[in-house]
């Protein structure tokens, strides 16, 4: 089982460690993900950010699932997440469960389940050999925690996240 407390001492690397290790697509990614954050006024990443980011970014993740009109719907559910859906959501702090909360440690700016998913993506990119985490890397992490903000985004939108993971699984071979 992959360490769900990222970021929250031993070995898991500082933030600004963390960009060496990522690919340019994926540093892009988070990129994107920090200035939705910040434009919707949350004080933290989360995974629905991170999901957007992918989605926005990476036509690989795009690919990942079952064809454009899934794509649409789960872009038209985290466009109205400043406008509606979402709104529950605004101004807490994501903690999915299955991550504890640590506030000693923690990656400022970052929801305890972003940070544990993109710990993910670098124990998937390591698990494979690579030397950077991509963008498949950490779209699988992020279904990998069922309770998070991105796993209700997929559910809502009527993405299989179990079918979704298996196809993740076998695309990991050659990824860097």
């Amino acid at each position: 089982m992959q360490n769900r407390t990222a970021y929250s001492g031993g070995d898991s690397p500082a933030p600004e460690d963390l960009e060496p290790r990522l690919t340019v697509e994926l540093a892009s990614v988070i990129s994107t993900a920090r200035r939705r954050a910040t434009r919707d006024g949350d004080r933290q990443v989360d995974t629905a950010h991170l999901l957007h980011g992918l989605l926005e970014s990476d036509p690989a993740v795009r690919a990942a699932f079952d064809g454009g009109p899934q794509v649409a719907r789960l872009l038209g559910y985290l466009v109205q997440r400043s406008i509606g859906y979402g709104l529950q959501w605004h101004g807490t702090v994501e903690d999915s469960g299955a991550v504890p909360v640590v506030a000693e440690g923690a990656v400022p700016g970052w929801s305890p389940a972003a940070a544990a998913a993109m710990d993910g993506a670098l124990d998937r990119a390591h698990a494979r050999y690579a030397t950077r985490a991509g963008c498949l890397d950490l779209l699988a992490a992020l279904v990998d925690d069922p309770e998070s903000r991105a796993v209700e985004v997929l559910r809502r939108a009527s993405v299989d996240t179990a079918r979704l993971a298996h196809r993740l699984d076998a695309e990991r071979p050659g990824q860097d």
